[in-house]
């Protein structure tokens, strides 16, 4: 991962792409970490986090995550989502936040050097393009290694340095009791959390986050 000390950075992270490509990699992210790890890569501007919210749930497991995240360092960006039923009457939750993300970074982009995306998401190949136009680098998070692979190669190409999130995995994972489910499909359950996503659907599916 390249960048040089005095590059001013700006972090774009798409909620429930990063959410679904740490679970098929089977660990969970620890957002404090993330963000101490990119404050000692440069200067750092401004971290965004976009996610869609259920707004008729009485109680939503990723609201403590969302104010964790405010009060910590991160700037969040969230709107409802919509639900609909598909071909085959299955309930759907939408919350596409690909719009909302394309204009901080084009509004971002006079004030960056150096612009970090956390997504697989191949709808983002023209965003990263344009703003190259502009003078800036992009490194793009996502994954190769799981099955399917989470990265839209148009996208993988179009970036400046892609990252793999297993090669981030030591420094921004965050760690599990030892009862935890998912550190016991680590010793040996072979479905390592993919059941999470079955419905994933060009990163406009809705997911729902562990607090950190």
């Amino acid at each position: 991962m390249n960048f040089h000390p005095h590059e001013r950075v700006g972090i774009f992270i798409d909620g429930a792409n990063l959410y679904a490509t740490a679970r098929a990699l089977n660990f969970d992210i620890d957002y404090k970490r993330l963000l101490d790890f990119f404050e000692g890569k440069g200067r750092l501007v401004r971290a965004f986090y976009y996610t869609a919210l259920v707004e008729d749930q009485e109680y939503s497991p990723i609201r403590p995550l969302i104010d964790w995240l405010d009060y910590n360092g991160y700037t969040m960006v969230t709107k409802p989502t919509k639900e609909f039923t598909d071909a085959s009457g299955r309930r759907k939750i939408k919350g596409n936040m690909d719009i909302e993300l394309a204009i901080d970074v084009m509004e971002m982009s006079i004030h960056l050097d150096h612009i970090v995306l956390f997504s697989g998401d191949g709808d983002f190949r023209r965003l990263v393009e344009a703003v190259q136009r502009r003078g800036l680098r992009v490194t793009v998070v996502s994954t190769v290694r799981s099955q399917p692979s989470m990265i839209a190669d148009e996208l993988r190409r179009q970036a400046d340095c892609f990252v793999d999130l297993v090669e981030l995995q030591p420094k921004i994972e965050r760690a599990l009791p030892a009862d935890h489910p998912r550190s016991r499909d680590r010793d040996g359950d072979e479905d390592g959390g993919q059941e999470d996503l079955d419905d994933y659907e060009d990163d406009e599916e809705y997911y729902e986050p562990e607090p950190a």
